[in-house]
């Protein structure tokens, strides 16, 4: 998803460019009904396999946001101009480790950007792609919602740490004053279950659809939400893509790694000041430290009602 305003960017201003995509298959629904991209490449088993077959197409550049091993051999076996992304793997150490931030000061977003500068290219502002085909494309109606009157509430994320524990994420919704959705995978659809049942008193629906939706259905929902709540996760780059104002909620990972939302309005929800965050650039299966003061101590209600009171959000390019 924080790739596709380069692609956009290379596809539109470099006269005549073919674009292809490589990335490993499980992503390859982020890019087949992106009209950017003109042929999409996976890498499921076999690294040589898949080197074999660009090399058939004779780039005239590589352009490597990923910057790893991985693609480090696949450049040196193409034997093309390349372009590498800087991932700042020694700045994100010393925040983590010694609470030392040299970061930038920059979306990771301009990052990606900044490493095709060489070519002429320069960033549009447009923010992120996201296309949903018509076929994926849900009414809203279907589940009882009326579109722009619903929150969409990205409940999941890849690592524990991200995810608020199920008291926080039933007390946000009881924060809410509007229809709720969650969305997630087969993962949280146990917890998704558990939140209804506890927020059954509310005076509005709160509808589970973890794990029963595709992604570009939990995206369509996305899109005709009148605002989201995410954790620190995919889902809130697609809402960022549709231009949703979002509450983001940040664990033992920070904002300032550069992964904010992007160029849309948006509030972070956070604890500051705790001497132990960022514990990690990712995330874990669990707080090392066992208290999990980050999600544990984030005083959901004193946040939502003071977000609540700035009548005028703006977008903002990093968080304050």
């Amino acid at each position: 998803m924080l790739t596709t305003p380069v692609v956009r960017n290379l596809k539109q201003q470099l006269s005549g460019a073919e674009v292809h995509y490589c990335t490993k298959s499980q992503f390859g629904i982020l890019f087949e009904n992106n009209p950017y991209i003109d042929k999409v490449f996976y890498l499921d088993k076999s690294l040589n396999n898949l080197i074999s077959e660009l090399k058939k197409e004779d780039y005239d550049y590589v352009i490597d946001l990923h910057n790893n091993l991985r693609t480090s051999i696949i450049k040196w076996r193409l034997g093309k101009k390349s372009f590498t992304f800087d991932k700042l793997n020694l700045k994100k150490w010393l925040l983590v480790n010694l609470k030392l931030n040299t970061l930038p000061s920059l979306h990771i977003v301009d990052r990606y950007m900044a490493t095709v500068k060489k070519l002429g290219i320069t960033d549009d502002t447009k923010g992120l792609d996201y296309f949903i085909p018509s076929k994926d494309k849900v009414n809203p109606q279907n589940f009882g919602l009326e579109p722009d009157k619903y929150i969409a509430f990205a409940i999941g994320a890849q690592h524990a740490t991200k995810r608020l524990p199920l008291q926080k994420l039933i007390e946000a919704c009881s924060l809410q004053d509007m229809p709720i959705v969650l969305l997630g995978g087969k993962e949280d659809k146990v917890s998704g279950d558990s939140v209804v049942e506890a927020c059954k008193g509310l005076p509005f629906p709160v509808i589970n659809l973890s794990g029963q939706l595709s992604l570009n259905q939990s995206a369509s929902f996305l899109e005709q939400s009148k605002f989201v709540i995410s954790h620190d996760t995919g889902l809130m780059h697609i809402a960022s893509a549709f231009k949703k104002e979002i509450y983001s909620i940040w664990g033992n990972t920070v904002p300032e790694f550069g992964m904010f939302p992007y160029l849309t309005k948006y509030h972070i929800l956070e604890k500051n000041k705790l001497s132990c965050r960022p514990c990690s650039k990712i995330g874990y299966k669990q707080c090392p430290k066992g208290h999990f003061k980050c999600m544990n101590e984030l005083d959901l209600k004193q946040e939502f009602d003071i977000i609540k009171k700035q009548e005028n959000p703006v977008s903002r390019a990093f968080p304050n």
